[in-house]
C-alpha cells in the first residue's frame, strides 16, 4: 500500500501519511485475524497458499506498475529495463476485443499518446500477473491437494461468511457460488471499462492522469476479478471434497477428494 508513496516523486506529505496511517491499520487487521482461533474476515486464512498467492498478485501489480511510471520520472538501468518490459507484455495482451484494449478506449478522446501507452502498460501488466497467479494457483491446488495437503480442513474458519445451515444442500449452494464468482469474475475486466466510461460520460471525465490515481484504479480493475475467480475455485474444490467424503461415508470406504 506504501509503495507507490514511497517510490513516485512528488507525492504529497499530507496523503503519505495517510497511507501510512491505512497501511498500519491494514497491518494490524491482518494480524489480529490470523492469530485469531476463531473465524473472522478473512477467507481460507488455514488454508495456505490462497492468500499468498493474492497477496503476492497485488504485491507485484503495485511495485511494477510503480517502477514503471517512476521510469519516466527518475530513469535508471532497472526501473527502463523494468517498463520496457511492461511495454512488450501489454502490447501483446493488447487485441481486439480483449479486457486491456476495452479498458483503453473508456479514456477520453482526447488522451496523449504518452498518456495512452502509460495505461496499456499499466493494465497490460496487471492483467498479465493476475493471468500468472490464477495459474500457478490452479496447479498448486491439482499438484498439492489444495486445502488437505496439510491435514484436515475447518470450513467455519476458512469460509466464515458461508452459512452452512441457512437452507438448502452444503454442495448445491457452494457449486452455485462457486459459478457465480467465477463468473463475475470473468465479466469485471469488461464491465468496469464500461462502467468508467459511463461515469465519463454522464458524470464527471475520469482521465487517470494522476500516477497514484492510475495505479490504484487499475489494481483494483485487476485485482477484484482474479480474487472471485481463485475464490470460486475455491469454493467449488470444497464443494467436490465434501460431496466425496459424503460418498464415502455412503459406501463405509474412503474417497479420495
Amino acid at each position: 500500500m506504501c509503495i507507490p508513496a514511497l517510490m513516485l516523486p512528488h507525492t504529497n506529505v499530507d496523503t503519505a501519511q495517510i497511507i501510512v496511517v491505512v497501511a498500519f491499520f491494514a497491518a494490524a487487521l491482518t494480524f489480529f485475524e490470523y492469530v485469531s482461533v476463531y473465524p473472522g474476515l478473512v477467507e481460507f486464512r488455514d488454508a495456505p497458499p490462497f492468500n499468498r498467492i493474492r497477496f503476492l498478485a497485488l504485491f507485484l501489480m503495485i511495485f511494477v506498475m510503480s517502477t514503471a511510471i517512476d521510469a519516466q520520472y527518475e530513469p535508471d538501468t532497472f526501473n527502463r529495463f523494468v517498463g520496457a518490459l511492461s511495454e512488450t507484455v501489454a502490447r501483446a495482451l493488447d487485441m481486439p476485443y480483449s479486457p486491456v484494449r476495452l479498458f483503453l478506449l473508456a479514456l477520453p478522446d482526447y488522451s496523449s499518446p504518452t498518456h495512452i501507452e502509460a495505461v496499456r502498460t499499466a493494465v497490460g501488466t496487471s492483467y498479465f500477473i493476475t493471468i500468472i497467479m490464477l495459474v500457478y494457483f490452479v496447479i498448486s491446488m491439482r499438484l498439492h491437494n489444495w486445502p488437505l495437503d496439510k491435514g484436515t480442513f475447518n470450513v467455519w474458519v476458512n469460509l466464515p461468511t458461508f452459512d452452512p445451515t441457512a437452507g438448502g444442500d452444503v454442495v448445491e449452494r457452494l457449486r452455485r457460488d462457486s459459478w457465480f464468482n467465477v463468473a463475475l469474475g470473468f465479466l469485471l475486466p469488461f464491465l468496469i471499462p464500461a462502467g468508467i466510461k459511463l461515469i465519463s460520460m454522464n458524470i464527471s471525465v475520469i482521465t487517470l492522469e494522476n500516477p497514484h490515481a492510475l495505479i490504484w484504479t487499475v489494481t483494483a480493475w485487476a485485482f477484484l476479478p482474479v480474487s472471485l475467480f481463485m475464490r470460486g475455485i475455491a469454493m467449488g474444490r470444497v464443494a467436490t471434497m465434501i460431496e466425496a467424503k459424503r460418498r464415502a461415508q455412503e459406501g463405509g470406504g474412503f474417497a479420495p477428494a
